[in-house]
């Protein structure tokens, strides 16, 4: 049922990504071209890959759904964090053409012109819808865990500022400086080339298996703790595979208790933190005898 309700959340948090930035798209440009504003043209075609992100992100979404397999015995939520990877090589290469064109304008003789107020009024008009649709696709892929769909709401934020970027930019060139049209094409180049990074760095840390929060550290321990026999947590590791983990972890237990007693507590244990850690999906439990000191990192036999 869990799986069936995150996959709801997940197409729609894309949906919600694809209609807003199709009508971004359309009117970003109509009105840039109409206006004569560079810097809304831009935008336009930043939005126009809204929607291939977006797409992007919810493909790898569905390939993290897939169950566990022969090949992939941990399951395929890595599709994830690798989705969010192929956003940030889109977002870098919007950022070069952004960059490229607003440098050719500004250093190399490029045709400057002052936007009508119409691109004011249309930059208003993102400012609101993006926020909307950042907040709810962010809001959505953290209740299922999604880095793919929180990469894309990222995103999606980053528009955010360039809205503003764009109103303020009309306003002053309406006041006379038109070269800052240019200027703020630039600006959103830098915020969206700042933004993959951001994204791309969160995304390796998932691949690559990043110490995960003391506060999930901590919850795994006690959930431990918690099962009846158990007098000691240590070496808990938690390996990121996506929107889940899986995490092995050592227990201390009475040294006089039978092989079939301690079995039985180990299973305790990993039922408890599957069921009460939110994202965990899968645990290893080794039991160790309590007061029996030993590195953990060299053979028992040593």
């Amino acid at each position: 049922m869990a799986n069936i309700l995150r996959h709801k959340e997940g197409r729609k948090a894309v949906f919600i990504a694809i209609i807003g930035n199709v009508f971004l798209t359309i009117f970003n440009i109509l009105v840039g071209v109409n206006s004569g504003s560079f810097a809304l043209i831009t935008e336009g075609a930043h939005t126009l890959s809204d929607v291939a992100t977006s797409i992007i992100a919810f493909l790898g979404f569905e390939v993290g759904q897939k169950p566990a397999d022969a090949e992939h015995p941990l399951g395929h939520g890595r599709a994830e964090a690798i989705s969010g990877l192929v956003i940030v090589i889109f977002l870098c290469l919007v950022s070069f053409e952004i960059l490229r064109s607003a440098i050719i304008k500004l250093f190399f003789g490029g045709e400057i012109t002052t936007p009508t107020l119409l691109a004011a009024g249309m930059a208003i008009v993102g400012l609101i819808i993006n926020l909307l649709i950042s907040h709810q696709i962010i809001k959505i892929g953290t209740s299922i865990n999604s880095p793919g769909i929180v990469a894309d709401g990222h995103h999606q934020r980053t528009d955010l500022f360039n809205s503003l970027a764009i109103l303020i930019g009309v306003i002053v060139a309406n006041l006379g400086y038109p070269i800052i049209d240019p200027v703020v094409g630039l600006i959103i180049g830098v915020i969206i080339l700042y933004t993959a990074f951001k994204v791309g760095r969160d995304n390796i840390n998932n691949i690559m298996g990043k110490v995960p929060s003391e506060e999930l550290i901590q919850e795994i321990h006690d959930t431990a703790e918690s099962v009846p026999g158990v007098y000691g947590v240590h070496d808990i590791r938690v390996n990121y595979l996506g929107a889940y983990a899986t995490a092995t972890l050592h227990v201390s237990l009475d040294p006089d208790l039978s092989l079939n007693e301690a079995h039985k507590i180990a299973h305790l244990v990993q039922n408890k933190v599957d069921d009460k850690v939110d994202l965990i999906e899968g645990v290893t439990c080794h039991t160790c005898p309590l007061g029996l000191e030993y590195d953990h990192e060299q053979p028992i036999d040593e």
